[in-house]
Formats: C-alpha cells, structure tokens, sequence
C-alpha cells in the first residue's frame, strides 16, 4: 500500500503564509506533505525536512532532487540542528507512523505478517522489542500497555506475553499479535486485538511522547512571529501533548505580592479538531484517526 499523505489540502493550506518563506517538515515520511509544500511555493522558499527513519532520508535524496529542498537524518526533538540563521515561517508536524513501516513486515510493526521483534522507527537505536520483552516484567508491563495503549485489558495480555515469551513460544510479531488476541476476553469492532498493545509497544520504545514534547518546545523557538505550526495526530495521547503544549501559561503570584495573576498567550489557535472529509476516509482508511490543529505564534 502506497503512504498517503493525510490531510494534505488542509495542512497546506493552512501552513503556507508565504510562498517565497522558511519552512520544516518535520516528519518526512515519504514527502507527501514535502512535495505539497515544494510545489506551493516560490522557487525563493526554502523547506527542511527530518526523519529519523533513514530509509525515508534515502527515499528523499533519490526523488527529490529540488534546489530548495534539503533533509537531515534526525528526529523532530532535534529540530534545534537544522541550520538556520533565521526563523522559519512554518513547521509542520504529522505524528502518524508511515504506512511503509506498517506495510514491511521486517520492520516490526505488523501484526498481520511474521516479522522481527523490532519496532524501531531508528534502526540506529540499540534496542529492539526482543531486548525489552527479555527484561521487562509483567507489573511494568501491564503499565505500558495501559498507559500507552489504553488497553483495559492490559495485566492479562501483560502476562500472557511475559509467558509466552519465557517459553520461547513468542518468535515473531505474529506470534505476539496471537498471544494478545487470547489473552483478551472483550474484542473491539472496528480495529485488531493486538492494536492497542502494538501501539502502547511502539510508543514506550521510541520514547515517542516525550520525543514529540521535546520537539514542540523547540518548535515555539525557532517558529517566527505569525508563523504556524501544523500538528496532525493519531491518538489521545499525542493530541493532549499538543493541546498542552500550546495552552497560554497562568501565572499565580503569592497573596504577600500585591500583582494580579496573569495568563500568558504565546500563540492562538487558528484550527482546532479538523478531521478528514467523507472522500479522504474513503479512499485512505488510515486517515480515521487523525486529528489537526494549527497554531499561530503571537
């Protein structure tokens, strides 16, 4: 299955105040949402795009030959490494896993498909799923999946794994995908039963959550004033980070300091909660999910 690109039209749109300005891609991917940005702006703009998939950076240096384009093989909490000397007009954010992570078993993400114990979104990361199911124990386990996956069941799934795993009985992502699945007693409608510890699973490994608040924080710093940062999400837990992130700070000064509390705005919405349309969940089932919210800096 070919990545497509969610909400493409509506980020953009949203995104570009300047075609002849600075922007970043934060996450790559397979330059959908690049290749928009490239071709709504001036030749004078300038875009850089991050990805610390390096199968994504070599995708970009093989098909994205533009003079005004250039990536770095990074993560978005490194976004203070990208090299330059003003700040940018707009930052664009897309949180979801690309589809080719799912769609190649060897990556470790599908459930669907035999597939190493990995999950790395950075191969240059030391350690894989089979490193963490080998020293991990079922209480801290069970936390994971709850926390990340908000999975009810997750201290039956978490034991069934840790036992299974022992027994030398879990070999490869299939395998697990199965263990989950009989472990459960309540099974949803719409989604795999091996979705949400999947989730949960990949999160924890790659530190995805603090990683995405690493990267808004320095977003606002490199960000210009009346520039917009777009942040597409996938679940509760990115979309309350971003919400969070973006909230104007309260200031609540001790009865003895005769000053009034003060709210401070750094940036105002400009879009809250924009889903895809009828047509795109038509033709994109992965979109279902997605959430988009753009903030202006003040």
């Amino acid at each position: 299955m070919l990545h497509s690109p969610v909400l493409l039209e509506e980020s953009i749109d949203f995104l570009i105040t300047n075609t002849s300005g600075i922007y970043i891609d934060a996450t790559f991917g397979r330059g959908g949402h690049s290749r928009k940005i490239l071709d709504s702006m001036s030749k004078d703009g300038k875009l850089f795009a991050l990805d610390k998939d390096i199968e994504a950076v070599r995708f970009a240096k093989e098909n994205f030959k533009d003079n005004n384009f250039s990536i770095q093989h990074a993560g978005f909490e490194n976004l203070d490494s990208i090299n330059i000397s003003k700040h940018v007009d707009g930052i664009l954010f897309d949180f979801g896993l690309c589809s080719t992570h799912y769609d190649d078993p060897s990556r470790g993400f599908s459930f669907n498909e035999p597939g190493p114990l990995d999950m790395r979104i950075d191969i240059r990361q030391p350690n894989k799923l089979e490193d963490l199911l080998q020293t991990i124990d079922a209480e801290t386990l069970a936390n994971i999946i709850y926390q990340y996956g908000d999975e009810k069941e997750s201290r039956k799934i978490s034991h069934a794994i840790i036992d299974f795993y022992k027994d030398g009985k879990i070999l490869n992502t299939f395998d697990l995908a199965e263990v989950i699945k009989k472990a459960k007693t309540r099974f949803p409608k719409k989604i795999h039963p091996a979705t949400k510890t999947f989730q949960a699973l990949r999160i924890h490994l790659n530190d995805e959550i603090n990683n995405l608040k690493a990267g808004l924080n320095k977003s606002k710093d490199i960000i210009k004033t009346g520039g917009r940062i777009v942040c597409i999400c996938f679940h509760s837990l990115e979309d309350r980070s971003v919400k969070q992130s973006f909230a104007p700070k309260k200031i609540i000064y001790p009865k003895e300091i005769p000053l009034n509390n003060e709210v401070i705005k750094g940036f105002k919405v400009i879009a809250k909660k924009i889903k895809p349309s009828i047509s795109e969940l038509q033709t994109n089932r992965r979109s279902r999910s997605a959430i988009m919210r753009v903030f202006e800096k003040l």
